[in-house]
């Protein structure tokens, strides 16, 4: 028995009654803003919600990298996120100063990758994206990054994700379970993803899971996987493939590791982990413990591997890194299927849908 994490879901079920009154609060917010008690805002652009009812751990980031590398080609898009664990507040439009301290992880992971857009953030959306339109008149359309509990503004298009082995049908609420909104609000979603669904998932699984979800007839639901790249030096962008004759060690700070350390199990000989918080700040005595275990491997082939986000919040130690072999792995999305044609027809004829609407 792993006795930290024993302890760990201990504490969270004597919790529960404090998960009842969160559960309770969230039913009353809910039913305000059903009402039209709590007053939401519509803005005159499509605007796609990517979101979903836990906390973290269900692939948001890479769905909405999906989406922009979709739709930049197409229309001038812009990507607005709250900036969690950032240590700024209100907006900010990221610029070639930006750094992942100022505008958080994910924002500042859209940044690097994706330059060509305006990437912002800012706690109150209804606030931002006003302000975004003024620094960017041009923008034709908003992804709306982590903003589905946001109901101060409806989005025109609401995608929610769920990951294959944590279904929201099977949690429950904060502190006990990891559900910050009722499952009852799934319904008002456009469209569900199953995210990090092993790759062999069969069409009698998926049914099972539509089933489950209990699915509205104008809903669409689809079933992604993990597909990782080929890693690079977070400095150089040289690459290098993971071998099987490979150790690796794994810093990592994600919400949810269990996939990425089943990749690097199948495709290298073993693996150490230094596991840290999810958004993790990392300090320059945490980066010399990595490297002082990295030299302690005996095996002369070992890698350093870290994920996209995590490496946004090391690339500040640009003189440390230079000398270590610490490398990124990038992540995408594959949907099961052959889902994608259908999922970015649904997309693009929303957004025509909407300009054609908003020109009569």
């Amino acid at each position: 028995m792993h006795l930290p994490n024993f302890f760990l879901k201990s504490f969270r079920l004597i919790l529960f009654p404090f998960a009842i009154i969160f559960g309770l609060i969230l039913k009353f917010r809910n039913y305000l803003y059903d009402k039209g008690i709590l007053k939401t805002m519509r803005f005159n652009l499509p605007i796609i919600n990517v979101g979903n009812l836990s906390v973290g751990g269900t692939g948001k980031s890479p769905m909405v990298e999906f989406l922009i590398q979709d739709l930049k080609a197409v229309y001038k898009v812009a990507t607005l996120s709250r900036g969690y664990k950032r240590r700024t507040k209100g907006y900010i439009l990221a610029n070639s100063a930006t750094t992942a301290v100022e505008i958080g992880d994910e924002p500042m992971q859209f940044h690097i990758k994706h330059p060509d857009i305006p990437v912002a953030v800012g706690e109150e959306r209804i606030v931002a994206v006003p302000q975004l339109l003024y620094d960017n008149p041009e923008t034709q359309v908003i992804i709306l990054d982590d903003a589905f509990q946001h109901r101060a503004i409806t989005a025109g298009y609401s995608i929610i994700l769920t990951n294959y082995d944590d279904l929201y049908t099977r949690d429950f609420y904060l502190p006990t379970g990891d559900l910050r909104d009722n499952p009852s609000s799934a319904q008002r979603a456009d469209c569900i993803v199953v995210t990090k669904c092993p790759s062999n998932l069969t069409e009698r699984e998926a049914q099972e899971i539509k089933k489950e979800l209990n699915v509205l007839s104008h809903q669409h639901v689809f079933f992604t996987t993990i597909q990782y790249g080929e890693s690079f030096h977070i400095l150089t962008g040289e690459k290098q493939r993971l071998t099987k004759d490979m150790e690796t060690l794994l810093i990592c700070g994600i919400a949810n590791p269990a996939p990425l350390t089943h990749y690097i199990m199948e495709h290298s000989l073993t693996y150490e982990a230094m596991f840290y918080q999810d958004h993790h700040i990392f300090t320059i005595d945490e980066l010399r413990d990595m490297r002082k275990r990295f030299e302690n491997i005996r095996n002369p082939k070992k890698i350093m591997l870290t994920t996209e986000k995590d490496a946004v919040r090391l690339i500040k130690f640009k003189e440390e890194l230079a000398s270590m072999p610490l490398y990124v792995l990038p992540i995408s999305i594959a949907f099961l299927f052959n889902g994608e044609a259908h999922f970015k027809t649904l997309i693009h004829n929303f957004i025509e849908n909407f300009v054609k609407i908003s020109d009569q």
